[in-house]
């Protein structure tokens, strides 16, 4: 049950799949499907999950497609014992390491990089956990914040540059590793500390042993956890994310100024920005845009067309904080610029009278192989276009970015 609050609490990070594996001592049980924490987990499910060590996930398609064979946990039995593995990032070098796997008889039965990272760690678990994992983490290249259960303990590991978060928490009874702090709130829990790039913790009955793996670390966090990804209320390395957020806004109102009525932001990850750009312009805040809580990522539209008419159905504008006004719309990317568009055409309609729209992080110029599941070049819009034919193609009377440098002070702060 505490797995499946703390999973609930990092829906935000993906809605395609959930799953839960846990271990009683002997064996290791999974239940997983397609969709989110609620859908997938029914009280019986909880019910025929019990044991004293879990592990769960919540699934946003990058490497290999939203399938149910690519599901997480990924869990193998071997005549060693069984292994479950967790896994937020994305490999670079899948393709090399499968490539070897299958020459050497491994088979797969899902497309995802994760079920890699699981295939070798079992080829060296005869020579124990803790030589396995280390040698597992010393082949596979990119991002990684994993947890991996056995039969007996819970392991956490992130890659040497730490690009995607993990952090240890205390619980009632035992400890907690998630991605975010927000997680170990949901079940109680107390923070304890991040896990520092290239660091291995190994959680038994005894407690908590860490080791380094070997390799040269250095703290390079994804910068898009503070702009998008994370949940406003989590603590990442020490940033927290509202007060990172809030200094974007603060840099954008001191880099790109302009005469205006009212700030207003598009949620969610765009309010605190524009919290931020109110405070630093001496501008009013208002919230000026609503978005539909109930349209979660199975919203069905099948086409391209139906997908840009969707942003209608997602979110409107309220009349009466924008009406005849010039108003400053603070977003935190612009990434196809569909939505962005959709929302100059709503926010007219609403009777605004300027619309400056107002991005508190750089153009998107490049797709990520990290984990973000950024479209390819040619989709990015501003990878073609730069910001003043971007603002003629959205419709907005001015577009500006906040700069490269602004987004890491707001962080170093």
């Amino acid at each position: 049950t505490q797995t499946y609050y703390a999973l609930c609490s990092l829906q935000h990070r993906g809605q395609d799949s959930a799953g839960i594996a846990v271990s009683d001592g002997n064996s290791l049980n999974l239940h997983k499907n397609m969709g989110t924490v609620a859908e997938v987990f029914k009280v019986e499910h909880l019910q025929s999950l019990t044991g004293h060590i879990a592990c769960g996930h919540v699934r946003y398609a990058t490497a290999g497609s939203a399938t149910l064979e690519n599901a997480q946990p990924m869990v193998m039995n071997s005549k060693l014992g069984g292994i479950a593995v967790a896994h937020n990032g994305q490999l670079v070098n899948y393709e090399q390491l499968r490539e070897i796997l299958e020459e050497t008889g491994s088979t797969f039965t899902s497309t995802s990089d994760t079920e890699v990272i699981l295939k070798l760690i079992a080829k060296s678990y005869k020579k124990g956990l803790e030589k396995a994992l280390t040698d597992t983490i010393q082949m596979i290249r990119g991002s990684f914040a994993l947890v991996v259960m056995t039969e007996k303990c819970l392991i956490g590991a992130r890659d040497p540059n730490g690009i995607r978060p993990l952090c240890l928490g205390r619980v009632e009874n035992g400890w907690i590793l998630a991605s975010e702090s927000c997680a170990l709130d949901a079940v109680n829990g107390s923070f304890v500390r991040d896990i520092q790039p290239g660091e291995i913790v190994i959680i038994t009955e005894d407690g908590v042993l860490s080791f380094e793996f070997g390799e040269r670390t250095s703290k390079r966090t994804c910068i898009f956890e503070y702009v998008y990804f994370a949940r406003p209320d989590s603590v990442i390395d020490g940033i927290a994310v509202t007060e990172a957020r809030l200094k974007m806004g603060a840099c954008l109102a001191r880099e790109k100024p302009i005469p205006a009525d009212v700030v207003i932001g598009v949620p969610d990850s765009g309010l605190s920005a524009a919290q931020g750009y109110s405070e630093q312009a001496g501008i009013p805040y208002a919230m000026g845009i609503i978005k539909n809580k109930y349209i979660g990522r199975t919203f069905i539209a099948p086409t391209q067309k139906e997908r840009e008419n969707l942003v209608f159905v997602k979110l409107n504008a309220v009349r009466s904080v924008v009406e005849g006004k010039r108003v400053i719309v603070i977003d935190d990317s612009i990434v196809r610029g569909t939505t962005s568009k959709r929302l100059v055409q709503i926010l007219r309609r609403a009777g605004a009278k300027e619309v400056h729209f107002r991005i508190s992080s750089p153009p998107v110029k490049f797709p990520c192989y990290f984990g973000i599941n950024t479209p390819s070049r040619g989709e990015l819009i501003s990878s073609q276009l730069n910001s003043e034919e971007i603002c003629a193609e959205i419709g907005s009377d001015s577009l500006e970015f906040v700069s490269a440098e602004g987004t890491m002070e707001a962080c170093r702060e």
